[in-house]
């Protein structure tokens, strides 16, 4: 275990966490920002989806980082950048300008918050050595972790809370982004004097090597065997809950003459952004310890069933309407622990197809990121609409349960495209013999 006193103790959990702040708020938290501005559930599906598309491709410009400068200073600038986007988002609510040009504000936030992954992604792995990247890889996830509840719950909740003390949301977001502002740019301050200088600058290769590799990366990745299920799968899989994700907030914000469960932002921040969050990553780490007891063709089936049976729990709410908090709470919970144990499938079956990818590893790793998102992207830019033209959320929910059928063929697909004990402690320890 590395000592206290390294180095790497006073930035590797603030990096992550500045790397999980901007993406909760971009991905999530500004559904529930354009919810409170009144935006209609179709257009709020749609552009709250559009704003994940840096993420999309990011790995199009992740080698194009290597030719300027260094990685540190492209993720201390984007921390700027971030800051700075925030501040202006803030200050456009009082005046009411169009939701467009927050939207768009938003879009630059999202974009500098990608560039930033792929430049904090790239520092860890040169800024530690093996030991170091193995030991600090579970605090890096409970730093994002945090990030993501005190973006999802704590921001959102200090809205709330603002709102009912000043009388005027927009007021409240606009206190809660410049305070999102100020933590961005004083996160950029602290890693400007506390990460390493660990590279040369001098020594990036140059375009036509860094073009020459990507499409050597690319071309193999489509080369390899099963390919067509691998991302059958990465689409598909979370078919339902791509949806789902996107109305989740509406939803719980939307009056009970809508058919919503009428909670307001304090309540929603605590029960989804912080009970939530929490289930999930609760039902992350226990994905994670099966699948290292007993490897992951094991658990293929009940990961599948733990990611998508429980969005019933929404199909209940819509029915019944309860006005009890603790009920409403228990039943995020259930959906959150199980989209959390069922998710280590998602990620652990890109590792292993990224396995015998050679020297491509880190590149085919990155190309299903971007295939992740974009099969979370495109079926919830739809699925405001679909909601929309049915007219009510408990149709709605019916049919995402509907759309988690495909998620069991694509499981169904791939259940022999990986070793039955990949990710088993046992065949790690074999292998390492």
């Amino acid at each position: 275990m590395p000592s206290f006193h390294s180095r790497a103790w006073r930035w590797v959990p603030s990096l992550y966490f500045a790397e999980g702040v901007p993406y909760a708020i971009v991905g999530t938290v500004s559904a529930v920002l354009l919810k409170n501005l009144d935006m209609s559930n179709r257009e709020l599906a749609v552009w709250t989806s559009l704003l994940t598309f840096p993420w999309v491709i990011k790995p199009l410009w992740a080698p194009l980082l290597d030719l300027f400068s260094t990685k540190k200073h492209w993720f201390v600038v984007m921390q700027v950048l971030m800051g700075a986007g925030f501040a202006a988002a803030a200050l456009m609510l009082p005046f009411r300008l169009s939701d467009r040009l927050l939207i768009a504000v938003l879009m630059l936030i999202a974009l500098a918050s990608a560039t930033h992954d792929v430049a904090a992604d790239g520092f860890y792995l040169i800024g530690l050595d093996a030991h170091e990247q193995a030991w600090f890889t579970g605090m890096r996830s409970t730093a994002y972790r945090i990030a993501t509840v005190t973006a999802q719950g704590l921001l959102v909740m200090l809205v709330g809370m603002l709102q009912e003390y000043t009388g005027d949301i927009r007021t409240a977001w606009m206190i809660g982004l410049l305070a999102a502002g100020i933590l961005m740019g004083g996160l950029a301050l602290w890693h400007g004097r506390m990460t390493p200088a660990v590279e040369d600058a001098a020594a990036h290769p140059g375009l036509r090597e860094v073009i020459a590799g990507f499409g050597a990366a690319f071309a193999a990745f489509f080369r390899k065997k099963y390919v067509g299920r691998a991302l059958a799968f990465l689409l598909l899989y979370r078919l339902g809950e791509s949806q789902l994700v996107r109305l989740a907030a509406p939803f719980m914000l939307d009056g009970r003459g809508a058919g919503g469960m009428g909670l307001n932002n304090v309540q929603q921040g605590f029960i989804y952004g912080t009970v939530g969050v929490l289930c999930l990553l609760a039902g992350g780490i226990l994905g994670g310890m099966v699948i290292a007891r007993d490897g992951i063709r094991r658990w293929l089936w009940p990961m599948a069933l733990a990611i998508n049976l429980p969005d019933l729990v929404y199909v209940y709410l819509a029915w019944r309407m309860p006005e009890s908090l603790w009920t409403v709470g228990a039943a995020v919970a259930v959906e959150q622990f199980g989209y959390g144990f069922g998710f280590t499938l998602y990620m652990l079956f890109m590792v292993a197809f990224a396995e015998d990818s050679g020297r491509f590893k880190t590149s085919h790793f990155a190309l299903m990121t971007g295939f992740m998102a974009l099969g979370m992207m495109v079926p919830g830019m739809v699925s405001g609409d679909i909601q929309s033209r049915i007219g009510n959320y408990l149709g709605f929910f019916w049919y995402v349960m509907a759309c988690t059928l495909p998620s069991f063929g694509v499981v169904a697909l791939v259940a022999k495209v990986i070793p039955a004990d990949f990710g088993c402690k046992a065949r790690s320890g074999t292998e390492a013999q």
